[in-house]
């Protein structure tokens, strides 16, 4: 029996979770890292530089949805998104953090 996810046809189970739950793919010319944040820590300075530029690249997505393309307008969406969310590894190193001084205090 053949596996196919969005027209990919999955070969194990590690390319069958990848492209199910999409690791590997992403909207073209999207940086998810630029509007969710990276993985790793960092400066208040270096986020409000990336969250700048991550609205200016919203807003410029939005203007040409507006302008017809359909593409662009689902991309603004899902960047606007991304803004509102924290990478499950960055969520999780901070919960353990802070569980673990709970537990000191």
């Amino acid at each position: 029996m053949r596996t196919y996810i969005g027209g990919h046809q999955a070969l194990n189970a590690i390319e069958f979770e990848e492209l199910a739950l999409g690791f590997d793919e992403l909207p073209l010319g999207l940086d998810r890292d630029l509007f969710r944040g990276p993985l790793t820590p960092e400066s208040p300075e270096e986020r409000a530089a990336r969250l700048d530029v991550a609205r200016e690249v919203i807003a410029d997505l939005a203007a040409q949805g507006e302008g017809g393309d359909e593409a662009a307008a689902w991309d603004a969406l899902y960047a606007d998104a991304l803004t509102r969310t924290v990478p499950f590894l960055r969520a999780a190193r901070s919960a353990g953090r802070s569980a673990g001084t709970e537990e000191a205090a």
